[in-house]
């Protein structure tokens, strides 16, 4: 077992100095062992950090962290020596205890309240989102890496330049920084979890000082007033993805808008099952479309834009739209009701001539002219890459009308349709229209009419494997036979879909007792 260190033992004779003579590419197992013989005197430790190498700051930090050793995690947040603290990352791997976490950020209280910096601190950020920084602990925990950018965290200076900075420095007492704690949100229950609570009370303690950046923003079935009471302090102008998923009346979304007309570097923005109550006056209800649609002047650099299940949608289209500051990548609009003036105003819309997804998944368009549709396709024909409409009712007629246009589309990599009643002439004029296609590789298609049995929607699974080994014939023999499709069909009974891939994947209804 390694000696323990005498405090402030000089750094040439203590264990650290063997440690690293032995090179930082030591068997992770020495670390091991190092940063236990350290935590077992938490004291210790704590009064080693003015001298420890940084190199050993991870390790320590990630041992103290998942030991809970509360005291250690308070100190070390103080004296942590690179601009980032990536303790989302760490927190995946390593369930935080409520005292853990209070720990770090009571260390933050530390460095926010001094006037004067201390010599080694250079935090300047709190990581707290999950999915960033994945590696930097695999790093330091003795996986073979360059680590140039980990140890220089500043930009490298010659010696003497740097030591004429630091020498002109002596004397000042620079301004307290704020620490900035990009974390992403999901709020959805009527109380936080406790780490959030805790976060948002010191967000609140230290207003200016600690800055809260949410780049993804969840909100799931939360009040509204309890939204807004978080997002005070929250800086908004941080977030670039933002989904609101909540059953709210189109009054309650009004009391939200205002928040995201705020969110002026909003790239996402997903809106779903706004509905309107029966008895909503008319004017009422055009005053908050017209709420929310003005926010959306306030969205320079909006490019994706999500419309799901929004009641006041029908005949409103144009003006969700002519807002719209910049052109979009993504429109989805999913499970709506749309007009005949709606998907014209679409056709026409200067803000989606560059798509290059689009979804009418679940828009009804069987009663509906579908020329504009046609005109929108061609005018995407460059850019469009994923096109889908499923589960919009499209007939024979309609669907062949939109062949020409779709034959058009050379990015396209992407295309599904299911739930369309679709027969196998339609079926085999697609192909022929698309074979020239050379990025599309996924088909998604219903299963064709003559595949049923009945009205009621009952598949044949013989006729369907026929007509499914006829679509696969057609393919080899224009020569893509690398194209993948797939057909699919709803059992009217479960929901399900049999899928061909390219063998049958049958629904629990089809399946042989």
């Amino acid at each position: 077992m390694w000696p323990k260190l005498p405090q402030r033992m000089c750094l040439q004779d203590s264990f650290w100095s063997r440690f690293l003579r032995m090179g930082v590419w030591a068997p992770p197992r020495l670390l091991e062992l190092a940063v236990q013989s350290l935590l077992q005197n938490e004291a210790l430790a704590i009064a080693a950090l003015e001298e420890l190498p940084i190199e050993l700051f991870p390790p320590l930090f990630t041992a103290a962290f998942a030991g809970r050793h509360t005291q250690a995690v308070k100190a070390m947040v103080q004296a942590w020596p690179f601009p980032c603290l990536p303790l989302g990352a760490l927190m995946k791997d390593h369930q935080p205890h409520l005292e853990t976490f209070q720990a770090a950020l009571d260390g933050l209280d530390v460095l926010l309240a001094q006037e004067v910096r201390p010599r080694r601190w250079k935090l300047q950020v709190l990581d707290l989102r999950r999915n960033a920084h994945q590696d930097f602990w695999t790093v330091w925990s003795g996986i073979k890496v360059s680590m140039c950018s980990l140890l220089e965290p500043e930009p490298a200076q010659p010696m003497q330049k740097r030591r004429r900075v630091e020498g002109s420095m002596a004397g000042l007492k620079p301004a307290r920084a704020p620490v900035e704690v990009p974390v992403d949100l999901c709020l959805k229950e009527d109380t936080l979890d406790e780490t959030l609570s805790c976060l948002l009370k010191k967000a609140k303690q230290w207003r200016g000082l600690l800055r809260l950046r949410c780049q993804k923003l969840r909100i799931f079935a939360m009040p509204v007033q309890g939204i807004r009471s978080i997002l005070k302090v929250v800086q908004l102008d941080s977030v670039q993805d933002l989904e609101v998923n909540c059953t709210w009346k189109l009054a309650t979304l009004g009391r939200f808008v205002l928040h995201l007309g705020r969110m002026g570097n909003l790239r996402r923005l997903l809106l779903s099952n706004i509905h309107v109550l029966p008895h909503t006056a008319a004017d009422q209800e055009e005053r908050c479309v017209g709420q929310l649609t003005a926010q959306f002047l306030n969205l320079p650099h909006l490019q994706e834009l999500y419309l799901d299940s929004i009641s006041f949608l029908e005949g409103r289209l144009h003006q969700v739209l002519r807002c719209l500051k910049t052109p979009l990548e993504t429109l989805s609009i999913t499970n709506c009701l749309i007009s005949d003036s709606d998907l014209m105003y679409l056709s026409q819309c200067p803000s989606v001539g560059l798509l290059k997804d689009l979804s009418l998944s679940g828009v009804s368009l069987t009663s509906l002219n579908l020329e504009p549709l046609q005109v929108l396709i061609a005018r995407t024909s460059a850019t469009l890459q994923d096109l889908d409409l499923d589960e919009c009712g499209i007939m024979d007629s309609q669907f062949s009308a939109l062949l020409p246009s779709l034959s058009r589309c050379s990015q396209l990599t992407t295309f599904s349709f299911c739930g369309n009643p679709i027969s196998m002439a339609v079926l085999e004029s697609l192909l022929q229209h698309t074979v020239g296609l050379s990025r599309l590789s996924h088909v998604l298609y219903p299963a064709p009419l003559e595949s049923y049995e009945d009205v009621r929607g009952t598949l044949h699974l013989g006729r369907l494997a026929q007509l499914h080994a006829r679509l696969r014939q057609l393919l080899c023999e224009s020569g893509r036979p690398g194209m993948v499709w797939f057909s699919a069909s709803p059992c009217p009974h479960c929901g399900d879909r049999t899928f061909y891939d390219p063998e049958p994947l049958l629904c629990p209804c089809c399946m042989p007792a």
